[in-house]
């Protein structure tokens, strides 16, 4: 979503916030109520002052702040705050018909609703406000959903002052949860964290209902220097002596004390890709005690790890040398104003300085980066600003460009190694990286161009068969970035057994988001060495590092935990289910309650909470096949093929999804004695996931079942042709053709299979045979 927040009306002489304070009793009358009650002010206060207070004693900052993006999360609609033509407007593309206007005071929209008829809609909040501005309605069961028709908020000169689609091109009808009315676009689960301050999101996982509250509607200041009560009790007192345990102003969040991967965390809860642990905004506390960073993941980020879906600032900055020389988000912004410091080159010259001893960070070579010299391009130019090749962007929700904060050297030699953007071709587009690699060649005599990691991961992608090697490499060098390593963890859990002998060192890691990472690579050991592993990081001063415990040990019976943790394993099992079920919102909420109810053998349960995920959104994947898998097990194969045949034929499912589920199908079918329709679906599933050389293998032995052994071997060699070293595809060649007496042919794949896996302990079988004839 894009930015927010509510204003705050001027107070005068000084102290006048003080009868605020009388008053406040009385104004928390109006907090939200049960189940299914409109989002407003909290009832319990948790140490959270009135927002007003602040500004009596601090309106320098107050005054910067209420024009920043913060100010403008979450406001009221009102004359200034609205920036929408609601003039009796009407807006009608890609079928979708939407009529904004005013009544009164008030602001409408008329388009269609849940029931797929055009209604009438009250504007309730204004939501963000540059580049874009979006607008928040009232639905059922306490929801705040935000329209997909927003208001291009940049000049007119600039293509704005428009109403625009957020998916251009596109419609979707109210079954699918991308409608306005649907899950993706409700604000208490997607937005509402970030949008307020200390937003309690008081899910009712058994009602799909919300009974949201916060303490201050806007990003205000207690967001970022936490509950203020105790600082307005010390400022009551005018005496400096510090209050309780807390600092000596009574502020929870003590920036000065804090270093700068410190300050970097205050931020990082909002400015991050991640998956929230149920404790909602904890200013001062450490990123993974409130939530789990997401890794430089496919889909997320390019191999390299430059930006790609909607990540945010911190992934991107987690990876840069500036974060690790102790560069804090606030060196170039300002924490009121939510600007950069110094617009243009200056920003960077405050440490990149070309004059000695005025480098900040020591180490730094004193150059005059600000010159033809560095940048080769003519003064004044784009191509001479620092972030245009340093910080490249990429456009979101159609007309935001935000930049990669990962601040790295062009590599442009490097595009076809990782897969990732270059930002020199990205301005000369009528050139190709090669060009742009033999430029910077020319510039700086050859330069050094140093292994980097997004090589790796691009080389894993490409081959997988080398994952294990290459990723426990990326694992074990500390010199690599924690979430470059974390991301090498993620990767290596999803092998198995096999990777723990990488992992197992990586639980004692001193960086906790490898802690957390690494410890899903045990969940499928056997349960007496996964106790072993694991239990010592049930005591994990991490609360993330905990949660991942848990969930890996979660089959394991208490009876089965050492007698002076069970007590303690217990008590954070019940604690970890509680806040899933609060952050079952979401389809992806609900699958991780899932799993863990399966895990706990709970497998009715665990079915309606998939059930439940699906009807949220039926593109999940994750869902539906861990549904089809339960079902299946229970031996409800007809509710399995049902789900199957479903999820193909949703129209919107991406090509890869379908092809799984088409994989999934085939096998089922097999299962159920159709081999011939079994057939079609594999066909489809090897054509939708030409990289999966198991599904050829499969279709080669149901062919070969089916005496059909030409069609077999075309199929096994299709199979070859995407996955050439795949030694399952290999020896069921050499098997054919050897059962057929083709000797030549059949020993042609043996020199193949010697070569891809020499290893392999059906190759040493048969090994003595072919020496025979050679």
């Amino acid at each position: 979503m894009t930015y927010g927040c509510a204003g705050f009306f001027p107070l005068k002489g000084g102290r006048c916030w003080l009868l605020l304070l009388m008053l406040w009793s009385a104004c928390s009358a109006w907090a939200a109520g049960g189940a299914g009650a409109f989002p407003a002010l909290a009832v319990d206060r948790e140490g959270y002052a009135n927002a007003e207070t602040c500004q009596g004693c601090h309106a320098a900052q107050a005054g910067l702040w209420q024009h920043s993006d913060h100010a403008w999360a979450l406001r009221d609609p009102s004359a200034e705050n609205v920036l929408g033509n609601f003039n009796d407007v009407h807006y009608d593309a890609d079928g979708v018909q939407a009529h904004f206007y005013r009544k009164g005071d008030g602001y409408y929209v008329r388009l269609e609703g849940e029931d797929g008829k055009p209604a009438e809609f009250q504007i309730r909040y204004t939501f963000g406000h540059a580049p874009l501005q979006q607008y928040l309605v009232e639905l059922s069961r306490g929801r705040l959903q935000a329209l997909t028709i927003a208001w291009d908020s940049r000049p007119q000169a600039q293509g704005g002052q428009r109403w625009f689609s957020l998916y251009p091109g596109q419609r979707f009808t109210p079954d699918d949860p991308l409608h306005w009315t649907g899950r993706y676009q409700n604000w208490n689960g997607m937005c509402a964290d970030c949008h307020s301050t200390r937003l309690a999101k008081n899910y009712d996982d058994k009602n799909d209902s919300f009974a949201s509250t916060w303490q201050e509607q806007t990003v205000g200041c207690q967001a970022c220097h936490g509950p203020g009560q105790a600082h307005v009790d010390w400022a009551l007192k005018q005496q400096g002596s510090a209050p309780t345990a807390r600092g000596g102003n009574g502020l929870e969040v003590d920036f000065k004390a804090l270093d700068s991967k410190g300050v970097v965390e205050q931020c990082a809860y909002c400015h991050s890709r991640r998956q929230g642990l149920g404790t909602g905004q904890m200013p001062g506390h450490p990123q993974l005690d409130q939530s789990l960073p997401a890794t430089l993941r496919t889909g997320l980020y390019h191999a390299d790890g430059q930006i790609d879906g909607e990540v945010y600032e911190f992934g991107s900055f987690a990876q840069s040398k500036m974060y690790g020389a102790g560069v804090a988000c606030t060196d170039c912004h300002d924490p009121h104003t939510t600007k950069v410091r110094i617009e243009g080159n200056g920003l960077c010259q405050q440490c990149h300085n070309p004059l000695p001893n005025t480098a900040r960070f020591a180490g730094l070579q004193a150059k005059d980066y600000d010159s033809p010299a560095h940048h080769h391009h003519p003064v004044g130019s784009p191509g001479a600003q620092c972030v245009n090749c340093h910080m490249p962007t990429k456009t979101y929700m159609v007309l935001d460009p935000r930049r990669d904060h990962s601040i790295r050297i062009p590599r442009p030699d490097m595009a076809a190694q990782s897969a990732g953007p270059d930002a020199c071709t990205a301005c000369h587009q009528d050139q190709t990286p090669a060009w742009a690699a033999k430029a910077i060649d020319q510039w700086f005599a050859t330069p050094t161009r140093p292994n980097h990691y997004g090589q790796t991961f691009h080389a894993v992608q490409q081959d997988p068969i080398t994952a294990l090697s290459r990723l426990g490499y990326l694992l074990a060098d500390k010199a690599n970035p924690a979430i470059v390593r974390a991301t090498a963890a993620d990767q290596l859990a999803d092998l198995g057994p096999a990777a723990t002998s990488n992992l197992r060192w990586a639980l004692q890691d001193k960086e906790p988001l490898v802690r957390a990472y690494a410890v899903s690579g045990f969940t499928s050991v056997e349960p007496s060495q996964r106790i072993q592993a694991l239990m010592p990081l049930l005591a994990d001063p991490t609360r993330a590092v905990r949660d991942e415990t848990v969930r890996a040990l979660a089959d394991v019976a208490p009876e089965q935990v050492p007698e002076q943790q069970r007590e303690t394993y217990r008590g954070l099992l019940a604690d970890y289910e509680r806040r899933l079920r609060g952050n079952a919102d979401l389809p992806g909420g609900r699958l991780n309650l899932a799993v863990l109810l399966s895990r706990q053998g709970r497998d009715a349960e665990a079915m309606h909470e998939y059930r439940q995920a699906l009807l949220m959104d039926p593109y999940f994947v994750p869902a539906r096949v861990n549904l089809v898998t339960l079902a299946s097990a229970g031996q409800r194969l007809d509710e399995a093929e049902t789900l199957l045949r479903e999820g193909v034929a949703l129209q919107k499912m991406p090509a890869s999804d379908r092809g799984n589920l088409a994989y999934m199908l085939a096998l089922l079918l097999v299962e159920r004695g159709d081999a011939e329709q079994a057939l079609g679906w594999l066909d489809q599933a090897a054509v939708a996931l030409p990289g999966n050389a198991r599904i050829r293998y499969n279709q080669g032995l149901l062919l070969s079942r089916m005496n059909r052994r030409d069609d077999a071997l075309q199929a096994l060699r299709q199979g070859l042709e995407q996955s050439p070293g795949d030694p399952d595809l290999l020896y069921s060649l050499i098997y054919l053709h050897a059962l057929a007496g083709e000797r030549q042919q059949a020993f042609g794949y043996v020199k193949r299979m010697r070569e891809a896996a020499p290893d392999d302990p059906r190759l040493q079988a048969i090994e003595p045979y072919w020496r025979q004839g050679e």
